[in-house]
């Protein structure tokens, strides 16, 4: 089989490049260039990897569909109050989107990448579970993709555990196979959100009220792209008790506060809604569901709603629910489909 290798320049994409070699592929290795002015630029480190492997490589500069797609719908989702997860539009729109299509141009029939998650066909049906590795499971990032991007793919890495890619890297020869992990947001190296999309846009975000759940004044914020629900942190105000980030209304302009018990919530409603482990919901089903990536699975009902948009009823109240961040369903190991959450 002819597969072209997603290399990121890290380990895991490295490792998996190398074993598909051990399996008598014919592997290729490609990066992708999306970073605009001083993001981490990946190729060198995955250019020295597929020479080290010997395997051709390649380099797609997506500079502009990336700007186009994933960072404005960054930045737009932050305006609106919202907490986006860049990471799955990534996913949907380059990484198994743009990518898959520059990789059938080249002649592959597959891609890989070094993601912990596994795929099998059932019927006609492309299914995702979970890794067995499940402290790092990626499966959560996923959710997004379609039935054509899961009939093309190959997870070599779902049933390993981190050090056992590391392993695998280093039989290779491979100089990253003990290459650091990066947690942030590829084009937001520095963690902070606020700084780059007023460097990017140039706009003014200006102060207003923080308030509490009644509608009272209790202080001023510096802007609504610097809060995220759930921050106790740096609010810059001097209270009695601790109070949190519950949510931030764009509209008015207003950051609302709450005590501790004010972030729990029973349900939540989710659009753009996709399932892979079936074409529609035609009905209410049990399923357990994530309101983040490092978040616990826990028990819910999914009803579906007009539109493609789903209702959310957990068994027990969630903390924190964000609106922009990704709620994804599971059956067990089965990745059963995921949304946004409204």
């Amino acid at each position: 089989m002819k597969i072209l290798v997603a290399l990121s320049g890290g380990v895991d994409s490295s490792a998996a490049a190398a074993l598909l070699l051990r399996e008598g592929c014919t592997v290729g290795g490609a990066t992708m260039r999306l970073c605009p002015g001083d993001g981490e630029d990946p190729s060198d480190d995955a250019r020295s990897a597929a020479k080290m492997l010997g395997i051709p490589f390649f380099l797609f500069d997506m500079r502009e569909e990336f700007r186009k797609s994933v960072i404005s719908d960054f930045i737009e989702a932050y305006k609106a109050g919202k907490t986006p997860n860049p990471c799955v539009v990534c996913n949907r729109d380059m990484k198994f989107g743009a990518f898959i299509d520059r990789a059938e141009e080249l002649g592959y029939e597959k891609i890989a990448t070094g993601h912990y998650a596994k795929i099998k066909k059932s019927g006609d049906r492309y299914l995702l579970y979970k890794s067995e590795n499940d402290k790092k499971d990626q499966s959560y990032v996923l959710w997004s993709l379609s039935q054509r991007a899961l009939s093309r793919l190959v997870l070599p890495l779902g049933a390993l555990t981190k050090e056992e890619a590391r392993e695998a890297a280093a039989l290779a020869g491979l100089e990253n196979a003990n290459k650091k992990e990066s947690q942030d947001i590829c084009f937001v190296p520095d963690g902070d959100y606020a700084g780059f999309i007023l460097r990017e846009t140039g706009a003014v975000f200006p102060e207003g009220d923080f308030v509490t759940e009644n509608g009272a004044v209790i202080g001023r914020h510096k802007g609504i792209i610097h809060y995220t629900v759930g921050q106790r942190r740096g609010l810059g105000l001097a209270l009695p008790a601790p109070l949190y980030v519950k949510a931030k209304d764009a509209e008015g302009n207003r950051v609302i506060l709450c005590p501790p018990e004010g972030l729990m919530a029973a349900s939540l409603e989710a659009e753009s809604v996709n399932w892979i482990a079936f074409d529609a919901l035609d009905g209410p089903v049990r399923l357990e569901a994530k309101i983040r990536y490092g978040a616990k699975s826990a028990s819910c009902t999914v009803t579906p709603l007009e539109e493609g948009k789903v209702r959310v009823l957990f068994d027990e109240p969630q903390r924190a629910i964000s609106p922009g961040q990704s709620v994804v369903f599971y059956d067990g190991d089965l990745l059963a489909g995921g949304g946004i959450i409204k």
